[in-house]
This record gives structure tokens, sequence and C-alpha cells, in this order.
């Protein structure tokens, strides 16, 4: 088949214009930095007689149900952050480990839920390594009544899975 002058110039006027891309960067595993002093911290509260909830949010509130009183004591409270270094366009999910009971100093225990994060479920990391994006992540501690949960200080640990898809 012959081309003539016509197809030769249409043609040619389909690709001026375009940009044309190298391939993207292959995928590497995404590598995930958690801040030891911003760990999940609940701050100070008092309780009364029949208990409730402390919430932290991933935006850095609190809030407090039942009959829990928040304390301004000079204790922080904030979310656990986690920073998490991904090739630009890496679709992350975050899946949160199951309720973690925390053991307190003078005895009892409360239960620990670890709550939404700051990016959602899900995520597509819009930076390039070694640049990081912040992942903060809330939670919401069950306090019972002063017998079930005498004050103290309590702690445990909770898992959180950045899984690269």
């Amino acid at each position: 088949m012959k081309c003539t002058g016509v197809g030769v110039c249409i043609v040619i006027l389909l690709f001026w214009g375009n940009t044309l891309h190298g391939q993207e960067l292959p995928p590497r595993p995404v590598a995930i930095y958690v801040n030891p002093a911003q760990g999940l911290i609940l701050g100070a509260f008092f309780q009364g007689t029949t208990g409730g909830s402390v919430i932290v949010y991933p935006d850095g509130s609190r809030s407090v149900t039942g009959d829990i009183i928040q304390a301004n004591l000079g204790i922080p409270f904030s979310p656990a952050i986690f920073e998490v270094e991904a090739n630009r366009g890496t679709l992350i999910s975050i899946l949160n480990g199951p309720d973690v009971t925390l053991t307190g100093s003078n005895g009892g225990t409360m239960t620990l839920h670890v709550g939404a994060a700051s990016t959602g479920t899900q995520f597509v990391s819009t930076t390039q390594a070694p640049a990081r994006t912040q992942v903060r992540i809330g939670g919401t501690l069950t306090v019972g009544n002063r017998l079930a949960n005498p004050a103290g200080t309590y702690s445990g640990s909770f898992s959180v899975t950045f899984i690269q898809e």
C-alpha cells in the first residue's frame, strides 16, 4: 500500500504535542519509620464511678465519653505517628491489629482499640523516596470503674500493618 502526502501529515499531527514518558520506577518495598517519641499517648484523665472512654483522633484532638474527665496535668496526648517511604504512585493499605489489653502499674487492665488513620485505610503515595508520607493513627481506650481500673500508668503495644499493593 502506498502512503500519500496527506496520510503522512495526519500521522505527524497525531504525534505532535503528545508528551512521551519513560517507564515508571520499578516497585520497591515500602519502608515504615516509627517515631518512638510519638507513640499513641492518651494523656491524663480522671474516671468517675462508671467509666467511659478516652478517644485520641488522628488530627491530635482528644475527647471523652461517660464520666471520664480530661485532666490537664502537663501530660501530653497524641496519635501514633508513622512515616511511610515509597515510590510515588504506590498504593498502600493500612490494616490495624486486634484490640489490645493494656496492663496497669497498680493492677487492672483496659482495652485499646486502634482507630482510624489520617490517610484513611488506603492511600496512594504522592511523594518520591526519600521523602516520606506521615500517617497519624488514633485510638479509643475503654476505661472501667475505679475498682476495675485503679489509678496508675497503663501500657501495652499494638500492631499496624502497611500493605503495598
